[in-house]
């Protein structure tokens, strides 16, 4: 089993240089285009993922081949309709991991690597977590559910891939149709804004039909401002893989009772 994502990498790269060059030929003020300080961190993050994952995945595989192993069901392969609901449930484990990413502190250690960047291009999109530990439990019943590991795998490659290109400021809004369906490159600037009227929305992988249904939904309705609300002031990828977490620890090991190192690890980010 190859991951799909190693194949798409020439690609990610070709449109990013394509991507950096339009804001050379075609300037515009309102857009922040690239920063190479930025931009190499961006790019130093997604090595240092892809790297990670290699053996991460291989653990995952293991634990997913056992809970498929314990299932009596039995899902197939060749079946057209069991590509389409595996297409679904994968696009509704993503928005529940992404939410819960945001909601819950040692979630937020992780994926706030991702929002770290004060820029929105498609280096931003390479921008990923060291430490990708907590998305598993997310699909892992989907394993239970009759789904062979490389299934599940190579459904969420297809949404990596598909999150790569809305990463930017060069596509404004799409026809009515396919903004009411679909992530968006609109909706997903929203996503990563600090604004306060889009701080924790549009959670969306592909469809954005779930954050119409739970609540979550925000249009793109004033500029959007990138970053978190509390910006990181360097650029070395250690620090902003790890900084989050370390405050984390700092909290836990600071708090007077169990209740409140309880908070500190499984509230909601601070």
């Amino acid at each position: 089993m190859v991951d799909l994502i190693i194949y798409a990498i020439p690609a990610f790269f070709l449109l990013l240089v394509v991507e950096a060059v339009s804001f050379k030929v075609a300037q515009r003020e309102d857009l922040r285009g690239y920063e190479l300080k930025d931009t190499r961190t961006s790019l130093s993050m997604g090595v240092g993922n892809v790297i990670i994952n290699t053996g991460w995945k291989a653990i995952v595989l293991v634990i997913y081949v056992g809970l498929y192993e314990l299932t009596p069901l039995r899902i197939p392969e060749s079946a057209v309709w069991a590509w389409v609901l595996l297409f679904f449930l994968d696009d509704f484990a993503y928005y529940w991991f992404h939410r819960i990413s945001h909601e819950v502190r040692v979630f937020w250690a992780s994926h706030v690597v991702h929002h770290s960047s004060q820029y929105f291009n498609l280096s931003t999109a390479l921008r990923q977590t060291w430490t990708p530990m907590t998305y598993f439990p997310f699909w892992a019943p989907l394993a239970l559910l009759g789904y062979q590991p490389w299934m599940i795998f190579t459904m969420q490659a297809v949404s990596l891939m598909y999150q790569f290109w809305i990463h930017t400021e060069r596509i404004g809004r799409l026809p009515r149709p396919i903004e009411y369906v679909f992530n968006t490159p609109s909706h997903h600037r929203v996503h990563h804004g600090s604004n306060d009227i889009y701080l924790d929305r549009n959670y969306a992988g592909i469809l954005i039909i779930w954050d119409r249904m739970f609540g979550t939904f925000q249009g793109e309705d004033e500029p959007v401002r990138y970053g978190l609300t509390k910006n990181l002031r360097t650029f070395s990828p250690p620090k902003v893989a790890f900084h989050e977490w370390q405050a984390v620890w700092r909290d836990v090991r600071g708090a007077a009772t169990w209740r409140e190192r309880l908070a500190y690890a499984f509230g909601r980010p601070v």
